[in-house]
């Protein structure tokens, strides 16, 4: 079989409930293969063989133009260089300069930014904080990797979501080490415990911050603890990366894939770092 397309980041979705080694039931994730126009199940392709090829080719995966190099994960420089999407702001929400009447695209921001945000932890190389978009539970979880999620916050801006994930992250990581997420799975974590002993230690913040913007920060106490399990028949001993920038031919045994990564026997690739190259891939 043989597909030729723009490649954007895989489609992960959740499967059949499956046991885990703690004998609670996990979700299992499952993978489509994005080559814009088309879209294939990859999930089923585990234990077999695949070759991707880079035809030299990269689209904006924004306005959709010829582009000599990719930035922010497919956009051409001037969609880097204007688009709200691929501000500073959206890696660090907390530095949101909408207020200052400075932002990029005030309209898409309306939409995208001053809606219901998460705040939740994460299991996927360790412990982490995080925040998403309401709708795009549990997506985020799926492309990070994790192998257990719990939303702790709700707040009505992402500006507020980054506040809190700071806030948070004084005393955990908000970032997930990857080359510990691709040699193996994070040990379980007791994410209810951890969640009630940050309720306590931040109380006198949080009420601090529900008092400057009441009804815009809540505490999710009832959420319960969402576990994953990726389809990886065998995890690398030694992570060694592929990269279509210094190699348009990668080829090997597919042994599984996590979060945004192929895992081959010949090294892993991220797929989602390669948004907007066209790829010929062979199974």
């Amino acid at each position: 079989m043989e597909y030729q397309g723009i490649c954007h980041k895989m489609r992960a979705k959740l499967g059949q409930a499956l046991p885990t080694s703690t004998g609670a039931m996990a979700a299992a994730v499952e993978y489509n293969l994005v080559l814009n126009p088309f879209e294939s199940p990859f999930t089923q392709l585990v234990g077999n063989s695949v070759e991707l090829q880079w035809t030299g080719k990269i689209t904006c995966v924004s306005c959709g133009s010829k582009t000599s190099k990719s930035f922010a994960q497919g956009h051409c420089y001037k969609c880097f260089s204007t688009k709200a999407s691929c501000d500073l702001c959206m890696m660090k929400p907390e530095t949101c300069h909408h207020h200052l009447g400075t932002c990029r695209e005030p309209d898409w921001a309306e939409k995208v930014c001053f809606n219901a945000h998460i705040v939740y932890l994460a299991n996927s190389s360790g412990l982490k904080v995080g925040i998403t978009r309401h709708n795009q539970m549990p997506t985020r979880w799926l492309d990070q990797g994790a192998t257990q999620a719990i939303p702790i916050f709700q707040t009505q801006s992402r500006f507020l979501s980054g506040v809190v994930e700071v806030l948070l992250a004084q005393h955990m990581s908000d970032k997930t080490d990857w080359r510990k997420l691709l040699k193996g799975e994070a040990e379980p974590l007791n994410l209810l415990q951890i969640r009630d002993d940050i309720f306590n230690r931040y109380e006198a913040d949080l009420l601090k911050l529900q008092h400057a913007y009441p009804e815009q920060v809540e505490l999710l106490q009832d959420e319960v603890v969402r576990e994953f399990v990726y389809p990886v028949e065998k995890y690398p001993v030694k992570v060694s990366t592929h990269n279509f920038d210094k190699t348009p031919l990668i080829k090997g045994r597919l042994n599984g894939i996590k979060g945004q990564y192929l895992l081959l026997d010949t090294g892993v690739l991220n797929i989602r770092k390669f948004s907007g190259y066209e790829l010929v891939v062979r199974f």
